[in-house]
C-alpha cells in the first residue's frame, strides 16, 4: 500500500519566465520512455512480482523502496511543469476576445485543450506515456540491469532538458533529480555487484558527467541527498541496508538508509485559470461544511477555503 504525504519533496521557486514551450520540454522526463513515470511502473511492478522475496529480501526491498520515492518525482515533475504553465494565457472569463489565442504556438496545445494548463501523462511531443515501457522479466539480474540502464537513460535526458530549460523553477527540480536518481543509479550497480560480483560501478557515471558541474545539485548535495536512501514506510524495506552501505564513489561519504520519508514542504498554490475555467465553481459556498468542520475540529482549514 502507499501512505501518501500532503507534501512535495522540495521546494520549488515561482518561475520567473512561464513558459509553455518550456513546461513541453520537462514534460519528457514525465511521460517519456525514461520518465519518472517508467522509472515509477517498472519498480513497482517488479516490486509487486518479485517472486522468491523472502530468500531475497534485500532486493526487493531495495527495488520496493526506490518505487515508492518515484511517486514522490511524478509530482515534482507535475509541478514543475504546472508552476511554468502558470499565467501562460490570458485570464478573463469572456471567450470572445481569444485569450487562448497564443496557445495555438505552443508545442504542445494539450495542455491548454486537454488540461487546465497542467501536467499530463506524456512525452515532450505530447504522446502518451504507455505501459510497453514496462520491464518486468521476473529475472532478478536481468530487472536489476535494466534499472541501471533505465536511470542511467533517465540521466541523459534529464542532462539535456536542463540545457534547454533555464528558468529557476525547472532547473531546481532537475537538479533534485539528478542527485536523487544518480543515488538510484548507484543503488542498482550496488545491488549487481552483490549478486553477481561484477564491479559495475566502474563505468559510472553515465553519461560520464558529474552532478557537480550542476550548481543546483550541488545543493542538494551539500544536505547529503546523494548518499541518503529512504525506506518511503515507517516499517519494512530496512533489509535494502543490506545492499546501500559503505562509502559514497564520489565524495566517500556514508551511505545511510532512512526509515520513513524526506520531510517535504508545502505544495505551490497553483493560481486558477478562469479563461480555462479551472477550476471554475465560482458559486461554491464553503460555509456548507461548517457543521461538520466544526465536528472534525477544522473550523481553521474551513477559513483557509474562503475567497480571500
Amino acid at each position: 500500500m502507499i501512505l501518501r504525504l500532503d507534501e512535495l519533496a522540495l521546494d520549488l521557486p515561482k518561475p520567473k519566465n512561464p513558459s509553455a514551450n518550456d513546461a513541453a520540454a520537462v514534460q519528457e522526463l514525465l511521460g517519456g520512455k525514461f520518465g519518472e513515470m517508467s522509472t515509477l511502473m517498472n519498480y513497482t511492478f517488479q516490486s509487486f512480482n518479485f517472486r522468491g522475496r523472502d530468500r531475497l529480501r534485500p532486493f526487493y526491498s531495495l527495488t520496493a523502496a526506490i518505487a515508492a520515492e518515484e511517486y514522490s518525482h511524478i509530482e515534482a515533475v507535475s509541478y514543475a511543469i504546472n508552476l511554468l504553465l502558470t499565467g501562460t494565457s490570458k485570464r478573463g472569463t469572456d471567450p470572445v476576445p481569444g485569450p487562448l489565442a497564443g496557445a495555438a504556438d505552443a508545442r504542445n496545445t494539450h495542455h491548454f485543450i486537454a488540461s487546465g494548463q497542467a501536467a499530463l501523462p506524456q512525452d515532450s511531443l505530447g504522446r502518451p506515456w504507455t505501459g510497453d515501457n514496462v520491464f518486468s522479466s521476473g529475472n532478478l539480474r536481468l530487472d536489476l540491469l535494466h534499472n541501471f540502464f533505465l536511470e542511467c537513460g533517465a540521466r541523459a535526458n534529464k542532462m539535456r532538458v536542463y540545457q534547454m530549460v533555464t528558468d529557476p523553477c525547472a532547473r531546481t527540480m532537475v537538479g533534485y533529480l539528478l542527485v536523487r536518481g544518480g543515488l538510484h543509479v548507484y543503488a542498482y550497480a550496488l545491488a549487481l555487484e552483490k549478486l553477481t560480483g561484477v564491479d559495475v560501478k566502474k563505468i559510472m557515471p553515465v553519461p560520464n558527467l558529474s552532478n557537480k558541474m550542476f550548481p543546483e545539485a550541488r545543493e542538494f548535495m551539500k544536505h547529503g541527498l546523494h548518499r541518503e536512501l529512504y525506506t518511503f514506510s515507517p516499517n519494512a524495506y530496512k533489509e535494502a541496508g543490506f545492499i546501500w552501505n559503505g562509502q559514497h564513489p564520489e565524495d566517500g561519504s556514508e551511505l545511510v538508509v532512512i526509515e520513513g520519508a524526506k520531510k517535504g514542504v508545502p505544495y505551490p498554490v497553483l493560481e486558477e485559470e478562469p479563461q480555462l475555467n479551472s477550476p471554475g465553481e465560482d458559486d461554491f459556498d464553503p460555509e456548507m461544511f461548517a457543521d461538520i468542520a466544526k465536528k472534525l475540529g477544522l473550523e481553521k482549514d474551513l477559513r483557509a477555503y474562503r475567497p480571500k
